[in-house]
């Protein structure tokens, strides 16, 4: 097992992966900007060095330091996290230069999900169901003759992106040139690659996504799916576990083609499939996420595994030792709702002094937070200030105890999207299942209809 490890991420995953190793008896290593130099991953790590001020480019992206803060703390492992370099396959090829363990899957597996176009040619050989699609795209005229193969609508994709970003609907010929070189420019300035590709778009999809994780020793286990069709912009806004939507045969079915796919490419770390389900309860693969998702604690709440230890565990090479069961079995029930510093109304960021902060809490109620009382959040980063998580024995009652948790959650002097949560979790599609990646949408926009 490892000795010390460098947390080369902030707020509550950085104070998530640090518990993790406390539990391990694995001593911690916090990098933080300028920016974070009072957060509780500092406060709560063994060693503590600032890489730079509060852009994120001069420190959380700042390679050469974050490595310099491994190397001079003689850390013999980095744990990314999620976004900054989670995904990034040659900061994961420098750690194994250096001799640090990079806790994730090995440069080329992280290449060969990652990319969206390869991705797709992974997911057809390993029979995984696809969404008509193209290869990479020459130009607009290329894009306008594969969409007329495809049919319109269709959606233009950054090949290395995510997030939402580098991806457009286009549903006719005449709106495509347009629409082309908005996703290339911003694939290009986002992720630093220009190509883009199509897909089918569908039009009310519901996002179901499997958890797996792979060890050294050939054990590939999938852990079940989330559902994460409350979105917006195509940011997730709430989750849960199991999806509302999936019948166990189709869980079954899925996840050993899955296992299939995880073992014939030797990934080995934790990872996580996209899918889109259509109106028909066809799934179609979208993406693979090479790292822990932000949304972990709902499988985490629902199976009782510990992801991170697992991911920690599986990284130094130990053998997982965990029943091969197909598929995972559930135990009740998870919820998990992205408490964000924003305008409810305008989703502005809100950054701030926070001057007072009481999370939820009670039977099944767990909070993942890096922030507290008197914390100033900061305007350089992700408005992401709390994850609230509950977990019951039915849907129904994870509903009603979420309900609970949101009303009785203090974040002041600053604005947050809690009411955005009350409501959504009112909403009659949201009750009974049957949200789609629109809902947010068209919850909005019916409120502004009214005035």
């Amino acid at each position: 097992m490892f000795k010390k490890i460098l947390i080369a991420n902030r707020g509550e995953i950085a104070l998530r992966i640090l518990r993790a190793c406390r539990e391990l008896g694995i001593k911690t290593v916090a990098v933080h900007s300028e920016a974070d130099a009072r957060a509780l991953h500092v406060r709560f790590a063994d060693e503590a060095v600032c890489i730079g001020p509060a852009a994120a480019t001069k420190s959380y992206l700042n390679i050469p330091a974050i490595i310099s803060a491994a190397e001079i703390t003689a850390a013999d492992a980095l744990h990314p996290g999620y976004g900054f370099l989670s995904e990034n396959a040659e900061f994961a090829r420098i750690c194994q230069k250096c001799n640090i363990t990079f806790i994730g899957p090995s440069p080329e597996a992280m290449r060969a999900w990652g990319d969206k176009v390869t991705a797709r040619e992974n997911a057809a050989r390993f029979g995984l169901p696809l969404l008509p699609g193209s290869a990479v795209l020459r130009d607009a005229a290329h894009a306008i003759e594969e969409a007329g193969r495809i049919g319109y609508p269709v959606i233009l994709k950054a090949s290395g992106g995510g997030g939402g970003r580098g991806m457009r609907i286009v549903r006719a010929a005449s709106e495509m040139e347009n629409n082309f070189a908005q996703a290339t420019h911003e694939a290009t300035t986002g992720f630093k690659n220009p190509d883009v590709f199509l897909e089918k778009f569908i039009e009310r999809p519901k996002h179901i996504e499997f958890q797996v994780l792979a060890d050294s020793h050939g054990g590939v286990w999938t852990l079940g799916e989330r559902e994460c069709s409350l979105q917006r912009r195509h940011q997730k806004v709430i989750e849960e576990a199991p999806s509302p939507a999936l019948s166990a045969e189709k869980r079954q079915e899925l996840g050993e083609v899955i296992r299939g796919a995880i073992r014939a490419t030797g990934y080995r770390s934790l990872g996580t499939l996209e899918f889109i389900m259509d109106e028909d309860k066809n799934l179609y693969f979208l993406e693979m996420n090479t790292r822990v998702q932000v949304e972990h604690p709902v499988t985490e709440m629902a199976t009782g595994l510990d992801l991170v230890a697992l991911q920690i565990r599986a990284a130094a090479g130990e053998k997982i030792e965990l029943p091969d069961t197909r598929p995972w079995g559930f135990r009740g029930h998870a919820i998990e709702c992205r408490i964000n510093a924003e305008d409810p109304k305008t989703f502005v960021p809100w950054p701030g002094l926070i001057t007072e902060y009481h999370p939820a809490g009670g039977a099944g109620v767990r909070v993942d937070s890096g922030v507290y009382g008197g914390w100033r959040v900061p305007a350089d980063y992700d408005s992401l200030i709390a994850k609230l998580i509950v977990h019951a024995p039915t849907r129904a009652e994870a509903i009603v105890r979420m309900r609970r948790a949101l009303s009785e959650f203090i974040v002041g002097g600053i604005r947050t999207n809690i009411e955005l949560h009350k409501q959504l979790l009112d909403n009659q599609e949201v009750i009974d299942g049957t949200m789609t990646t629109r809902t947010i949408e068209n919850m909005l926009s019916a409120e502004k209809a009214k005035g």
